[in-house]
């Protein structure tokens, strides 16, 4: 059966990840293919692509991807991730190289050729498939050209007369702003050069593309989707945001409890659920064995970090409040990798605080499993979060997080002292109000363990399943299909 809906993204886990945005690829479309609409991904092949237990083969060699290259074409390949079928666009010069999107000095050079390329060859590869799609659902700027390129295809093929596109915002940070001369490297018509396109202060902003011809589009939370129409959030986009307020949807994205499962986790030392707790102990015991923290920890609340080095994630609130930290006989453990100069700063805490502190500064998916088995606290100070995951994995494995109160961490979490509470929120990204949210955990863990465990329990009864997030992004499809703006707020 040929794929309904195309998913076009830049990574999907377990090939690619280089954060949330693969972790959503790779659960999103297996939801929507197993809720009834057949399903297909397209992303590069990048050199570092995981293969796991997933064998990749060669499906379409020299796929033809036309303007501004004639000459230029693609290889083809392909997986069968779980039914799911996950095409490949390999191109060596723009994606065999050690990392996704750039080092450590700054984004590759040529970003914007590359996702030209690569959006170009996705909308090629679509056509030589043969059937049309019901929907193609883009995600992020390297991939925000697809909508407009349906949309001008619209007015010459008859292949894309019933094709609907849905583009996603995961990030509006990251836009794909560049230099105005690219734009003629899209082949996008001279009409797609203005302020309701791809226009923006002058530059090529392929975001805002996505943005502007998208039929529908969605943030990965209700609360985001609202945030993003104010100066505050909006990157300079809220004015485009509120032009398309009547086709912005907020859906909350899900979490994979066949990966997030402490019950049935095989990277943990001991496993547990809500109604027995053990394996909880058994992991935090050997978390603090395998990073060299005192035993003696066992004894107070451990804090855990996951998450970029970066200000969006509030790493330089966790580091201005690490000598409080301390003076209240904690651990924390960091484990991120962003700037250099954030990864320089947690060593340094590291070798300050010996046995105290632990810094891991790079990303593996097994450690970051521990971590939140082992960890007491999960600290997540964001200063926007358009959904974030990292809190929801957190929830389930019992390990209430002290978040701001942004974004997809608003709509997850349920605030102390609530009777149902799964953690504890702060309004504003300060250090001042980030400590006093630490402290209300820090003295309910020492003080009352009992509501403390009950805020486990709850936290990890909390279900953001993929499947009712994925029956959300369906009605929508079906009712941009019929041209209705359907409720799925």
């Amino acid at each position: 059966m040929s794929a309904q809906v195309f998913f076009i993204t830049s990574e999907i886990y377990p090939f690619s990840k280089s954060g949330g945005l693969g972790d959503v690829m790779g659960a999103l479309p297996l939801a929507i293919s197993r809720l009834g609409m057949p399903s297909a991904v397209i992303t590069p092949f990048y050199g570092r692509l995981s293969t796991a237990e997933f064998p990749i083969r060669l499906f379409m060699s020299a796929c033809p991807v036309g303007y501004p290259w004639p000459p230029v074409t693609a290889d083809i390949y392909t997986a069968d991730y779980h039914g799911l079928p996950v095409y490949f666009i390999h191109r060596g010069e723009f994606f065999d190289r050690r990392f996704y999107y750039g080092e450590h000095s700054g984004d590759y050079f040529d970003n914007a050729e590359r996702f030209i390329f690569f959006c170009k060859a996705a909308v090629s590869l679509m056509e030589e498939l043969g059937d049309p799609p019901a929907v193609v659902h883009a995600h992020e700027w390297q991939s925000a050209l697809i909508p407009p390129y349906v949309y001008f295809r619209r007015r010459v093929s008859p292949f894309w007369d019933k094709t609907a596109t849905v583009f996603t915002l995961h990030n509006l940070a990251f836009q794909g702003r560049f230099s105005s001369r690219l734009f003629d490297e899209t082949g996008l018509p001279d009409e797609a050069w203005n302020a309701g396109g791809v226009e923006f202060y002058g530059d090529l902003n392929m975001l805002k593309g996505g943005i502007a011809y998208a039929d529908a589009v969605t943030t990965v939370s209700p609360s985001y989707s609202r945030e993003i129409l104010t100066e505050k959030f909006g990157c300079g986009l809220d004015g485009v945001l509120r032009s398309r307020e009547f086709h912005l949807h907020g859906i909350l994205n899900g979490a994979d409890y066949n990966v997030w499962e402490p019950s049935r986790d095989p990277v943990l030392p001991g496993v547990y659920s809500a109604g027995d707790l053990e394996g909880k102990t058994v992991c935090k015991r050997e978390l603090l064995r395998e990073l060299g923290l005192e035993p003696a920890l066992m004894e107070r609340p451990v804090l855990g970090f996951i998450g970029r080095l970066r200000g969006q994630k509030g790493i330089d609130l966790v580091y201005r409040i690490m000598p409080d930290l301390m003076a209240l006989n904690v651990g924390v453990i960091i484990l991120g990798e962003g700037k250099p100069a954030h990864e320089r700063k947690a060593v340094e805490f590291m070798h300050a605080y010996p046995g105290r502190v632990t810094a891991v500064v790079s990303y593996t998916e097994d450690l970051a499993h521990r971590i939140q088995a082992g960890s007491d606290i999960f600290l997540m100070p964001s200063r926007y979060e358009p959904c974030g995951l990292t809190q929801m994995y957190a929830l389930r494995y019992g390990t209430p997080p002290v978040a701001t109160a942004v974004g997809g961490l608003r709509d997850t979490i349920v605030p102390w002292p609530a009777d149902n509470a799964t953690g504890f929120i702060f309004l504003n990204s300060t250090p001042g109000e980030f400590l006093e949210a630490v402290r209300r955990a820090i003295r309910l863990w020492e003080q009352n363990r009992e509501a403390w465990r009950r805020m486990m329990v709850a936290a990890m009864g909390q279900n953001f399943t993929w499947e009712r997030s994925g029956r959300r992004y369906i009605d929508l499809y079906r009712g941009i299909q019929q041209g209705l703006r359907p409720d799925v707020e």
